[in-house]
């Protein structure tokens, strides 16, 4: 597993900048884990794993079959989680109704279209009793929601952050925690984007200033 997935699009010149400077320094996990699963519902996936353009078709919001291998590594996650009985949580945008459209329904009309199913949490990698929802209606998980009194209650210190789309929700939700002074792990290949461009630029930006960017098989060898 490559552990800089952005080797093809950042450049030697660019890591060395960033090296230069002194970022990406690692920020290791704290002895309290929990794991956050942010929207990873059928309008970010499509009904099935097909490739992106085809899964338009389902969902204008799916990412296709790249979000299909990431619930694949957040189910092995989950596991490792729910055998530790750690918590585990799940950041997620509930039905949109007309009054919900604000900036983003300004922006991104099609989010205000998805059917009911849509928001439906996928089926491999769905809540059970026990796991704490948290509606939100921004991107970031933090943004008018109580996670961080979930956290604090828990006595959590330190987020796994999965799902999509880490350009979106994931970025602002790991900027935000990075912000309440939590310890940051971004499994990258337990998160997903409609862009590997985008993916992958987002990725190296957080690693070198908001979190420990590594693979799943890592993620679950620090746990």
């Amino acid at each position: 597993m490559n552990d800089k997935p952005w080797s093809s699009v950042i450049t030697p010149d660019d890591e060395a900048r960033y090296e230069a400077a002194g970022f990406g320094r690692p920020l290791g996990i704290g002895s309290s884990p929990a794991l956050l699963i942010i929207d990873v519902q059928y309008r970010t996936v499509g009904n099935t794993a097909k490739p992106f353009f085809d899964s338009l078709h389902d969902y204008p919001t799916s990412c296709g079959e790249v979000g299909w291998a990431a619930v694949e590594r957040v189910g092995q996650l989950l596991g490792a989680f729910r055998k530790a009985g750690r918590p585990v949580i799940y950041p997620h945008v509930a039905p949109k109704r007309a009054y919900d459209a604000g900036r983003l329904g300004a922006k991104v009309p099609a989010i205000m279209t998805i059917d009911e199913h849509g928001y439906e949490f996928v089926e491999e990698v769905a809540p059970r009793e026990g796991d704490i929802l948290v509606p939100k209606r921004h991107p970031s998980a933090f943004f008018g929601t109580a996670l961080v009194s979930y956290l604090v209650d828990l006595r959590v210190d330190t987020l796994f952050v999965t799902g999509c789309t880490t350009s979106g929700c994931i970025r602002a939700t790991v900027v935000d925690a990075f912000a309440y002074n939590f310890r940051v792990v971004v499994p990258h290949d337990a998160v997903y984007d409609r862009s590997p461009t985008v993916h992958a630029v987002n990725l190296f930006d957080m690693a070198q200033k908001y979190a420990d960017v590594v693979s799943t098989a890592d993620a679950l060898n620090r746990l």
